[in-house]
């Protein structure tokens, strides 16, 4: 079984059916990871999908396989991918990695100049992030939007966040920053003449050291 059993698609109304079974597989996940996480309810996630706000995957037998959706806060300003999840049936497949490739590919689509954020505890996804382009950051750096903080109530590690003053949890905070990264891919191309610059002299010089050597040699 690989990548190319299953089909990515954005999810619409015909997948809404699935929503329940996609949050009973969020919980059961939660339950064996010892780890928290903010709950859904199937009619939050239906609407992510009538919203074309989520991404839902497939075996090609039609078996549900994967989902996970988009959130919004602070007016667009922050977006975050939640609620990945990859049926048990298909995981070890790299069903995770390109449902996040397909997600987050849709939020920049749909927010352009969006940061694009993520709470999570798990290395793969950490992982599967680092590898898109977000970094880790402090929590100041994430939306402070209260609505958004509202959700963590469900999660089993919430009186933690509190006790902390939303400053860290167990959570790992990462965040995709459009800005930053063109300001970086700016500064590179700014300094790439240099380097070359610098490494045609350095040329020259060993040039002109052989041809010394080789002047020398010859008396």
């Amino acid at each position: 079984m690989d990548i190319q059993d299953f089909d990515i698609l954005v999810a619409s109304a015909q997948h809404v059916d699935f929503a329940p079974q996609i949050c009973d597989e969020m919980a059961e996940s939660a339950k064996a990871r010892g780890t928290g996480i903010a709950q859904r309810s199937p009619e939050y996630v239906a609407d992510k999908m009538l919203e074309g706000k989520a991404v839902i995957a497939f075996h090609k037998d039609g078996t549900w396989a994967g989902f996970c959706y988009i959130e919004t806060w602070s007016h667009g300003d922050f977006v975050a991918n939640s609620g990945l999840i990859v049926n048990p049936e298909f995981r070890k497949a790299g069903l995770a990695k390109a449902i996040k490739e397909r997600i987050f590919a849709l939020s920049r689509s749909k927010y352009p100049n969006a940061k694009i954020f993520g709470l999570t505890t798990g290395l793969a996804v950490m992982k599967i992030n680092s590898d898109l382009g977000y970094e880790p950051v402090t929590y100041s750096e994430l939306t402070q939007d209260e609505e958004f903080w509202a959700g963590c109530k469900s999660c089993v590690n919430y009186d933690i966040l509190m006790s902390k003053g939303r400053k860290n949890c167990m959570c790992t905070a990462m965040l995709f920053d459009r800005a930053e990264k063109e300001k970086e891919k700016e500064k590179q191309l700014l300094e790439k003449p240099l380097k070359m610059s610098r490494k045609a002299t350095l040329f020259e010089r060993i040039e002109n050291a052989i041809k010394s050597f080789s002047q020398a040699g010859e008396r």
